[in-house]
Order: C-alpha cells, then sequence, then structure tokens
C-alpha cells in the first residue's frame, strides 16, 4: 500500500470539497497538473489535484485534492486518499 500523508483539513468551497494534505505555505509553487487530473477523475469524476514543490527539492507532492460538492465531506475525504494513494503508486 502506497504512503498516503494524513487529511490535515477538509474544506467545503463554492464547487470543490478541498481536502487537504499539505499546508500550501510548505512551497514555494503550487501547480494543478493534467496528469494528476487524469489519475484523480479515474477515482472521482471532477476531482482536480494540487502539487506543491519545496525549493530544492524535485519531486512535487499532492498538497490538495478538490472533489465535486455533490459527493460530501464523508466521502469526499475517502477518495481523496484513493487519488493520493494512485498518484503514489
Amino acid at each position: 500500500m502506497a504512503d498516503v500523508p494524513d487529511v490535515r483539513a477538509v474544506e467545503t468551497g463554492d464547487e470543490f470539497i478541498h481536502v487537504r494534505f499539505r499546508d500550501p505555505d510548505e512551497f514555494d509553487e503550487i501547480r494543478t497538473p493534467d496528469w494528476a487530473a487524469h489519475a484523480a477523475r479515474d477515482v472521482s469524476e471532477g476531482a482536480e489535484v494540487r502539487t506543491g514543490d519545496r525549493e530544492g527539492d524535485d519531486d512535487w507532492l499532492v498538497q490538495s485534492v478538490l472533489i465535486q460538492k455533490s459527493v460530501g465531506e464523508e466521502k469526499a475525504r475517502e477518495q481523496a486518499e484513493k487519488v493520493v494513494e494512485k498518484i503514489a503508486e
């Protein structure tokens, strides 16, 4: 099983539920790459993934996963963890 970081926060916005795994302030740059969105959509329709880059580190880490609001917070949390597992494989 892939090493999945703990969920730090779950916040409901206008369109998405933001499931945060890492603080955005930890990163110099944050992107929403297409390749990650494709992996996320295999788990949850319309999901997006925000990845972050730390200065001096070549690895991009999942900062948060955005799940459609209609799913609900509990299900969004579960789906976000599955997305991170899939990306880590």
